[in-house]
């Protein structure tokens, strides 16, 4: 039991080291996160203490202060980074690999209500996310891999590639002069 007490800290360490700071929202949600997995191959005692822990803090913190939405059945690798913490999702049966960055307003989650429950997007290693992406089914986005702001991704990404929305369009105003009212000359 001690060992594994150890081996939860230098994790939570490891953590607090990719983050930079201890006080960033992203940290508190992978550190209580931690105690949540890590409870479940606890003896009964430790493990009902952990459940309780992740639950107080993984309720009234973590999803209703700071806008994180993790469950203690997402794996996550070690050193993801979440720096912007509003908005973030990550699905029930997620697998996010080592060294990733999730940026704020993230979903991984299904595809549809209609397919098994597992069907989740797995990250590999050293992925980076855009703000506002979704990334949504039974897909693999490889290592390496960058998905772009307000990205939907629904297909596998291979490794090393980049996932990006389309453009914005500018349109150009209409003429200036013709869009401004005439003076009125009472």
């Amino acid at each position: 039991m001690r060992a594994a007490v150890s081996d939860l800290v230098a994790q939570i360490r490891e953590d607090a080291r990719a983050h930079g700071q201890r006080t960033r929202p992203g940290f508190h949600a992978i550190a209580v996160h931690r105690i949540g997995t890590w409870g479940d191959g606890q003896p009964r005692p430790a493990r009902t203490l952990a459940r309780a822990v992740h639950r107080v803090l993984n309720t009234f913190l973590i999803r209703n202060v700071y806008g994180i939405e993790i469950y203690r059945s997402t794996v996550i690798g070690r050193r993801v980074i979440l720096p912007h913490h509003y908005g973030v999702v990550l699905g029930r049966w997620a697998v996010v690999g080592d060294d990733c960055i999730i940026r704020q307003h993230v979903t991984l989650g299904k595809a549809t209500d209609l397919g098994p429950d597992r069907e989740q997007p797995r990250l590999e290693d050293r992925v980076e996310v855009g703000a506002g992406a979704t990334i949504m089914g039974g897909i693999t986005v490889g290592a390496g891999a960058k998905i772009g702001p307000n990205a939907v991704v629904m297909r596998d990404v291979p490794p090393g590639a980049t996932a990006f929305a389309p453009l914005t369009k500018i349109m150009r105003p209409a003429d200036p002069v013709a869009t401004v009212a005439p003076e009125s000359t009472a």
